[in-house]
């Protein structure tokens, strides 16, 4: 019986003793978050925060700078200069035009002038009749017509009152007359105009010497 109670002691002290162990709870990632983890540390390695030039370098970029920038300015001053000649050949071209269209209307103005003479003589002639008096009216009538016409495009006529003006008028006949003073003017022959501020023909007067 002893025996037997020996070899159960020692049965058991030969048998391990088995310890429980708490079974480890595995905490599962998404993928989701393994890929964005993943392409973070990639990121990360592929660049750096700081880079380090070598000397060669360093002055390869300064240079490459530096022909960037007078690129830039030799644009810019280019666009400048292109944009200042526009606005000259702009200039010089509404001149011409404006001093074309001026020379244009004095030059018709101009060829027009013998008919403004002949009207005025028709008129100064005496009107025997009513017939004639009509016909005088008539030639009145169409003259102020293309006077109006002509002062449109801005004819005006030239006064020939007082003092004589080599600027204005022009002298073709002088006279000694009582009474009055040297250049003053006697008689008008044939009146003068001038376009805008363009004198067209000068006033052909007489003068007192």
């Amino acid at each position: 019986m002893a025996k037997k109670q020996k070899s159960m002691h020692e049965e058991a002290a030969e048998t391990p003793v088995r310890e429980e162990q708490e079974p480890v709870q595995k905490t599962e990632v998404p993928e989701e978050n393994e890929k964005a983890a993943a392409e973070e540390q990639t990121e990360s390695a592929a660049e750096p925060e700081t880079y380090t030039f070598t000397a060669d370098e360093f002055r390869q970029a300064k240079e490459a700078l530096e022909k960037l920038r007078k690129e830039k300015e030799e644009a810019i001053g280019l666009l400048q200069r292109n944009q200042a000649d526009f606005d000259n050949f702009r200039r010089r071209n509404e001149s011409v035009r404006t001093d074309s269209l001026e020379e244009g209307k004095r030059n018709c103005i101009k060829e027009l002038l013998p008919v403004l003479d002949n009207f005025d003589r028709a008129m100064e002639a005496e009107a025997g009749d009513e017939a004639g008096a009509g016909w005088r009216d008539g030639i009145k009538l169409v003259h102020k017509q293309l006077m109006d016409t002509l002062q449109k495009l801005g004819l005006s006529e030239i006064e020939a009152d007082g003092k004589f003006d080599p600027n204005l008028h022009n002298a073709v006949m002088q006279e000694k007359v009582e009474g009055k003073e040297s250049g003053e003017i006697l008689a008008v022959f044939l009146k003068g105009y001038r376009v805008g501020d363009k004198i067209i023909r000068h006033t052909m007067v007489k003068v007192a010497e």
